[in-house]
């Protein structure tokens, strides 16, 4: 029998929605929840992600305060451009859209943006509150596949969950989250010096699959009846596409949902949850600066 196949689409259009009846009510009070995305250059995965977000921007009802600068922008007027997003109080949240050009420093960029504005949730400080348990803005796709498997009901508490990959963006912050006391997973995570993942992955209740790799995860690495979250996204030549290209995950996703209990595409899987968060976390931004 087939894996359910977990529609990340469908429940990432009811996050935004909910977002979106939330922003009625704050502009109702005068407030008008605001991001700002910085674009360097015109990397073409780039443009096509903060095309993404600026229509969810308009959808949700929330002020659009773009910026796009050119690629040969320097490290010292990004910065400024930072400096003064962060001391206009119009503007509730902040992002940078990543890769940057080489001529800049990625850490020194995530460092300027102000803590309470940093809705990508990669400030040292938010991070660090992440650690510790307390309230501060959680990574985007990692909060977005906690609410994936909490809508489709999937048991955390007790779960024993194994992530492959250890980002920053992904493995290590969602590792971090199904530690806490409200979910309550066991996490394993597995890693490039990792000897035994076939062994380990064959444990997991729910299977995390965060590389950048096709077919990290095939069916012979999955429980009979798991969860199987791709957080991948990969682009293989295909052309019969009119891009050229075709999207997969790190999943082999045909065979393993032969074997799953439930499973995310690639794409409309995790990918749509991404955009829905971070819509979220610019609403409770406003909704904080606005107390």
């Amino acid at each position: 029998m087939s894996a359910v196949i977990i529609d990340g689409k469908s429940i990432a259009e009811s996050v935004r929605a909910g977002v979106a009846d939330k922003v009625a009510e704050l502009k109702k009070n005068g407030v008008a929840p605001c991001l700002a995305v910085i674009l360097v250059g015109q990397n073409p995965a780039s443009v096509s992600y903060v095309t993404g977000k600026r229509k969810a921007l308009a959808e949700a009802g929330m002020v659009d305060k773009s910026v796009e600068l050119p690629e040969d922008t320097s490290e010292e007027t990004l910065l400024r451009t930072i400096a003064d997003l962060n001391a206009d109080p119009a503007v509730h949240g902040i992002l940078v859209q990543l890769p940057l050009p080489r001529h800049i420093d990625e850490d020194k960029v995530i460092m300027a943006i102000d803590p309470k504005k940093d809705v990508d949730g990669f400030h040292p400080v938010n991070v660090g509150n992440l650690v510790i348990g307390k309230k501060a803005f959680l990574p985007c796709t990692p909060h977005g596949i906690i609410v994936l498997l909490e809508r489709m009901n999937i048991p955390l508490h007790g779960a024993h969950v194994v992530v492959i990959g250890r980002s920053n963006i992904v493995g290590k912050p969602v590792s971090l989250l199904l530690l806490r006391r409200e979910y309550n997973a066991t996490v394993t995570i597995c890693h490039t010096g990792t000897k035994n993942i076939k062994e380990l992955a064959l444990q997991a209740d729910i299977l995390i699959a965060a590389t950048g790799h096709v077919n990290t995860v095939t069916a012979d690495m999955v429980k009979p009846g798991a969860a199987v979250i791709d957080v991948g996204v990969n682009r293989i030549p295909d052309e019969t596409k009119k891009s050229g290209f075709r999207l997969c995950g790190d999943v082999d996703f045909e065979r393993v949902k032969e074997v799953a209990g439930y499973i995310t595409p690639v794409p409309k899987g995790v990918g749509p949850m991404t955009i829905a968060m971070l819509m979220y976390n610019t609403l409770e931004a406003a909704e904080h600066a606005s107390r």
